[in-house]
């Protein structure tokens, strides 16, 4: 199981300096991947007194390629995980293009996670139906394969139309394109069919074995290698008391998760030193055990 830490996006802040230091910390600590949120727009409160959304627009957001382009470049070794970034509310090719140049500045150390989203307010923001997402999806994740992979591709989709045209440069390895849903069956199907690994939401509850062992099975029956698939989980240490951290931990190392992202958010760290402090000590008492 490679161990992560998720990237505290609105408590460590828009200081390049220390988004810097936390990334080169955390590689240094031996965490083996950054997760970041992503979204575009915060909806304001103001007009939406009974909004129950997770996040407004007081919240910040970093843009995740502008971002991980730049981390790339004061890195080493650490892989770049968007934990998910919300594709249908996207132009697929630009999409593309930037997820290529990420990939190819970084040497291979991205691995795209996208989901569907549940912000209306954005998708509305952003000049994109909320109806029809789920087949726009779809067909995103074909058209993005095609054009990394591809010189030229054809597209005459219900989306897209592409006649002839490629990006370059191109990635030079497949980006991993991992899918983050719940449980529903058409979403962890769609999973199983078209996705290199999945993000589940939320922290380790007893459904989520069955559930795993059911995406398992339906990547088996598309004529997938279940082994290859990979199974991204997170640690939101703000949802249980600090005596569950390790045997969380240890339940998704027994349910052969392939990575396990710690969220230091939401837990009273209140700077930069507060986050870096927590996951060394978070990895040496929690996760050294278990790898």
């Amino acid at each position: 199981m490679k161990i992560g830490a998720l990237l505290p996006h609105d408590e460590v802040g828009a200081h390049p300096g220390d988004l810097r230091d936390f990334v080169q910390t955390v590689e240094g600590l031996g965490y083996d991947h950054i997760l970041q949120y992503e979204h575009v727009l915060g909806a304001g409160r103001g007009t939406r007194p009974d909004w129950t959304g997770p996040y407004d627009a007081d919240n910040l957001f970093h843009e995740p390629f502008v971002l991980f382009g730049y981390l790339a470049g004061v890195t080493i070794s650490i892989e770049f995980v968007t934990g998910v970034f919300i594709l249908p509310q996207r132009q697929t090719a630009l999409v593309a293009k930037q997820a290529a140049e990420v990939a190819l500045l970084s040497g291979n150390r991205l691995r795209l996670g996208v989901g569907l989203g549940w912000n209306k307010v954005e998708y509305e923001s952003l000049g994109v139906p909320w109806s029809r997402r789920a087949a726009r999806y779809e067909e995103q994740i074909s058209v993005l394969r095609a054009l990394w992979g591809e010189h030229t591709t054809t597209v005459d989709g219900e989306f897209h139309t592409i006649i002839d045209a490629g990006i370059n440069p191109r990635p030079t390895e497949p980006v991993p394109l991992w899918l983050g849903s719940g449980p529903a069956e058409p979403a962890i199907d769609r999973v199983a069919r078209l996705a290199d690994g999945w993000i589940p939401g939320g922290t380790f509850t007893a459904e989520l074995g069955p559930q795993i062992e059911r995406v398992r099975s339906l990547v088996e029956s598309h004529g997938r290698d279940p082994a290859a698939f990979g199974i991204q989980a997170r640690l939101v240490t703000s949802r249980m008391p600090a005596e569950q951290w390790g045997q969380e931990c240890r339940e998704w190392a027994k349910l052969g998760v392939s990575h396990l992202a710690v969220s230091s958010k939401g837990i009273g760290n209140e700077t930069l030193s507060d986050h870096l402090r927590f996951l060394e000590k978070f990895k040496a008492e929690n996760l050294d055990p278990v790898r």
